[in-house]
Formats: structure tokens, C-alpha cells, sequence
């Protein structure tokens, strides 16, 4: 099954999780998000396999989260909206593998996602 990681490639994480995953043998493909940019749909459909709030993906720390005017009152479309707008906000790396996607903080997280029992 297809692994995608959406990153920055400068992200210590996401760098990390990269070292985690050759070690590992996992083969995956990754999409830099400042690049290739998130639409509202897409983002929209990554979040929910995640089963998170699109406010707890958040970065909050980032100074573009001031500019981005949501809060943990904003609607789930206006925080996707401000996400999409200003991608710095978005917590990363997410593994995103068929129906199921992870925020892979900490990094672990994603093994658990992307290695599967093998099958008898």
C-alpha cells in the first residue's frame, strides 16, 4: 500500500522521521507541502483519517498563527481555511497510508501505521 508523508523538508521531524523510516526499510513517498500545496478538499479528507480536529493539528507557536484569526472557537472550515492559507500552521510530518493517516508526533507513530503483521 502507498505511504505518503506530507513535510517540510526542513523540519527536524520530519528529517527524523525520514532516518526512522530508511532504517526500518519502509519505502514511502513524500510531498512537500509548501511546494504542493493543501487544497481545503484534500486537507479536509487527510484530517479526517486522522480523526484529529483540524484545531489540534495546529501550530500554535508559529508566528503566522496570529495572522490566521482562528481560534479553538473557529469552525473546523475556517481552521482548514487559515491551513491552507498559511501552511507554516500545520503540525507535521502526517502519514497519510490508504484510509488511515497519522500526525507522526512523536515519530513512532507512524511505524505503527505503516508496518503491518504479516499475513499467514
Amino acid at each position: 500500500m502507498k505511504i505518503t508523508v506530507y513535510e517540510k523538508p526542513t523540519c527536524t521531524t520530519c528529517r527524523n522521521l525520514n532516518k526512522l523510516f530508511i532504517a526500518n526499510g519502509v519505502d514511502w513517498e513524500k510531498v512537500n507541502y509548501f511546494i504542493e500545496p493543501f487544497t481545503e478538499s484534500k486537507l479536509t479528507a487527510l484530517l479526517e483519517k486522522t480523526g484529529m480536529k483540524p484545531f489540534d493539528v495546529l501550530r500554535r507557536a508559529e508566528p503566522d498563527f496570529k495572522l490566521a484569526g482562528v481560534d479553538k472557537d473557529s469552525s473546523d472550515k475556517d481552521v482548514i481555511a487559515a491551513m491552507v492559507k498559511y501552511p507554516s500552521i500545520i503540525q507535521r510530518p502526517i502519514v497519510e497510508v490508504g484510509d488511515k493517516a497519522v500526525l507522526a508526533r512523536p515519530i513512532e507513530k507512524a511505524l505503527d501505521l505503516v508496518q503491518k503483521p504479516a499475513r499467514k
